[in-house]
């Protein structure tokens, strides 16, 4: 790929609303995308969805779309049975690192909170083909998306602010006739990729002749027996319902009684971090403080590690997280069970949401961590969780206890999942290359290139 040489001008910065100086946004010609076009706000109603969980969407499986702020699978974070918007509509992500990503909707769906909704306004004659407008937009929505809370952000009122270029509707029509083709050979390349739990749960299941599609079906059920029995059994006498489905039985399997975390971890050298108060928060440190944030994909992002007084580092140099720790979220719905493997030369310390975990020196770490990204493992997170509400807590004296899978052959199952997300890799790569054609007949609507 060639690389783009441009010149921006100090001067045209002071005329954007956004004062945007890193390079991804310096394109050159900018003020087309700002200044020039029409507002989205002058032709478009907007509003957002509500809130609802995975416990809800678990409750009232159905046959209608729930988009929410993931890009993947299209926004889909699962279907339920009602529905709370009918029509053409545009979504866009609200919040979170997809925040700006906009999508074209048609027919029967519902939205989370952290969608926005735009519905061209009745009664406006507008020279627009729906399906170009997301493609469009996102190549100008990265314009207004706000990081200031470190959180990014596109709400609605700004949403609506964004001028789009007047591009003739004979024009727009072409580009998705020419988009339609690469729309459908992403989805054939989409269709080949698998989520990252589901190739660990694959390989975990066989490896340990586990009953993943019999598990599948008890996951899904919304009505069953319980004894009383079995409630007795639980250490911490939970009676809620979700607390008993059936979905946790592979607990009581003779292959999760065998081996427990204990085996693995260095209790020594596990534990959760410290509480930090604002007056140790600086802009620019050679020291950095890990919350939740770093951890949510399941590999370390130090992207976005908060810098702190060396003072407060030194004080809990105990603390200090080394090479091939795991740390894992401990509390927190939404991210409490999530982990990565500590890979970085920089000096970290964590936050009290998050556990340090030590191991003993012939452990295999990477085995352990893709146990850990499994369903087995984030289902005894679920059900052995204290707390209530969105204060939920996983403490080192019950990880300790926790099962965990082991085998004679960890490093063959590593290598063998190492091989099918590496062949994955691939496919997403090709989709890239794909999404970039796309990029480029957009580019050159916009420019006006033929």
């Amino acid at each position: 790929m060639g690389l783009k040489v441009f010149r921006t001008e100090f001067e045209e910065l002071a005329n954007y609303k956004f004062i945007r100086n890193d390079v991804r946004f310096l394109i050159g010609q900018t003020e087309r995308y700002l200044s020039e076009g029409i507002r989205i706000g002058k032709y478009f109603d907007t509003g957002r969805g509500r809130v609802i969980n995975q416990e809800y969407v678990e409750e009232n499986e159905g046959v209608y779309p729930l988009y929410s702020s993931q890009t993947q699978d299209d926004g889909i974070f699962g279907m339920i049975d009602t529905y709370d918007f009918d029509g053409e509509y545009l979504t866009w992500t609200t919040d979170g690192a997809n925040a700006g990503q906009v999508f074209y909707r048609n027919g029967k769906f519902t939205c989370t909170n952290v969608c926005g909704i735009a519905k061209l306004k009745k009664g406006i004659d507008l020279e627009i083909n729906l399906k170009f407008l997301p493609y469009l937009l996102n190549t100008i929505t990265k314009f207004y998306v706000s990081t200031a809370s470190g959180n990014p952000k596109l709400m609605n009122n700004v949403f609506e602010e964004i001028k789009i270029p007047q591009i003739p509707k004979e024009k727009q029509d072409q580009i998705v006739i020419q988009i339609e083709p690469i729309e459908q050979k992403i989805k054939e390349l989409k269709n080949q990729i698998q989520p990252t739990q589901t190739i660990i749960n694959k390989v975990f299941a066989r490896e340990f002749g586990f009953d993943l599609a019999s598990f599948e079906e008890l996951k899904h059920q919304s009505h069953f027996y319980l004894d009383l029995f079995n409630v007795a059994l639980s250490k911490d006498l939970r009676s809620a319902v979700k607390f008993n489905s059936n979905k946790y039985n592979f607990l009581k399997e003779s292959i999760f009684i065998k081996s427990t975390f204990r085996e693995v971890i260095n209790l020594s050298n596990t534990t959760l971090g410290r509480q930090i108060t604002p007056n140790f928060i600086i802009e620019e440190s050679d020291y950095y403080y890990v919350n939740a944030n770093s951890l949510k994909n399941f590999v370390f992002d130090e992207t976005v590690l908060t810098p702190i007084d060396v003072d407060f580092f030194n004080k809990n140099k105990h603390l200090r997280v080394e090479q091939n720790d795991i740390l894992l979220v401990a509390s927190g719905e939404g991210s409490i069970g999530k982990s990565a493997i500590f890979n970085s030369e920089l000096d970290c310390i964590t936050s009290q949401f998050v556990m340090k975990i030590g191991f003993k020196k012939n452990a295999n770490v990477q085995y352990i961590h893709y146990y850990m990204q499994s369903i087995f493992f984030q289902l005894t997170v679920e059900k052995f969780k204290k707390g209530m509400g969105n204060m939920t807590n996983i403490f080192v004296s019950q990880l300790k206890d926790f099962p965990i899978l082991l085998s004679e052959k960890q490093q063959q199952i590593v290598d063998e999942i190492k091989a099918e997300l590496g062949e994955q890799e691939k496919v997403i790569k090709t989709i890239a290359e794909e999404r970039n054609k796309i990029d480029k007949l957009i580019e050159n609507s916009i420019w006006n290139e033929n």
